[in-house]
């Protein structure tokens, strides 16, 4: 009689356990949490800190203050550009041809090194004016690597963050 029983309580419990475990199957994972979309004032409000920070690091002296306003402007222009060029892209069609994609390659780096180009040329008198120990400082700020080796790559340095968004 107890095998009897215990064969009957296996019998139901194999009926009964498959709609259970496909139930259990069936309910919806909790929901990921989302991560807001980054906004212009997000952008924004990280390239005004970077840039509060790079004067903190430089630690300008009241003689080297007014050489400042035109390293910000060019900083926040090649800023602008970046996103500027993130948008276009972003808006382009799709490229049709291998050729299309190295064709935008090349524009973007062209872009990027005018860019650079501008800062360079607002930022030297500015960094002639520092310190060595101020100018020291900079490199690693901007993103910079030091080795030696292969050209460090324009993309990877934090004023061209925007444009690879």
């Amino acid at each position: 009689m107890k095998t009897l029983l215990t064969l009957a309580t296996a019998a139901m419990l194999a009926v009964a356990a498959p709609p259970a475990i496909s139930l259990a199957q069936a309910q919806p994972a909790p929901a990921a949490a989302t991560v807001p979309d980054y906004t212009a004032d997000d952008a924004r409000a990280v390239l005004n800190a970077r840039l509060a920070a790079l004067k903190a690091v430089i630690a300008l002296t009241p003689q080297q203050e007014p050489l400042w306003a035109a390293v910000e402007a060019a900083i926040r222009d090649i800023v602008r550009d970046a996103a500027n060029r993130r948008a276009q892209r972003f808006a382009a069609t799709p490229p049709a041809h291998f050729l299309d994609v190295l064709g935008a390659i090349a524009d973007g780096e062209a872009a990027r090194g005018r860019d650079l180009r501008r800062f360079v040329d607002a930022a030297k008198p500015l960094v002639n004016a520092l310190t060595d120990a101020q100018r020291r400082r900079l490199p690693a700020f901007l993103g910079m690597t030091d080795h030696a080796g292969p050209a460090q790559a324009s993309g990877q340095l934090w004023l061209f963050e925007e444009e690879e968004g």
